[in-house]
């Protein structure tokens, strides 16, 4: 009996994450082209809950005021120019801050050593899936080693770690 409970409110659980999903999607679908080209740019540093208020916002200028108002707008200003047009083409470049890496891939699942000095953030995925997805928490296959100097990358390198996949 205690099984079945157990059961039935696992499966309650991941039909209530379902229909979030859905939720989720269907709203995304109906933004206008500009607002999801906006959230496009942000997503990777916001937290599911910004997303969530962000896509409740009923026009795109409380989007945007929305934006501004949690310092999201701000962080992407204070990237250099360089950085700026690397996060809105939507790929890494050597050179790029660790900031500006977190705007087009979001946070490393690990990191190694100190981002202001030497360091290694890893990623799951393939460094074109980070592009377009973020890290992939469910995929056990590709990661992508990311050197850091000074705050700043110096190369990545994808790879397949032994085992994986097994």
């Amino acid at each position: 009996m205690r099984f079945v409970r157990r059961f039935l409110r696992a499966l309650s659980l991941v039909g209530t994450l379902v229909a979030l999903t859905g939720c989720l999607s269907s709203a995304l679908q109906r933004l206008p082209l500009e607002d999801q080209a906006q959230l496009a740019l942000y997503k990777k540093v916001m937290t599911p809950a910004q997303v969530r208020t962000y896509l409740a916002k009923g026009s795109a200028a409380e989007r945007t005021a929305y934006l501004q108002a949690s310092g999201l707008v701000q962080r992407f200003e204070a990237l250099a120019p360089l950085d700026r047009d690397a996060v809105r083409n939507g790929f890494p470049r050597v050179g790029m801050s660790a900031e500006a890496l977190r705007f087009v891939w979001g946070d490393p699942y690990e990191t190694a050593g100190d981002a202001t000095r030497y360091a290694h953030w890893r990623y799951l995925g393939s460094s074109l899936d980070l592009t377009a997805y973020g890290n992939q928490y469910r995929k056990s296959g590709n990661r992508v080693d990311v050197s850091l100097i000074d705050g700043h990358i110096v190369g990545w390198v994808d790879y397949i770690p032994r085992g994986a996949g097994r």
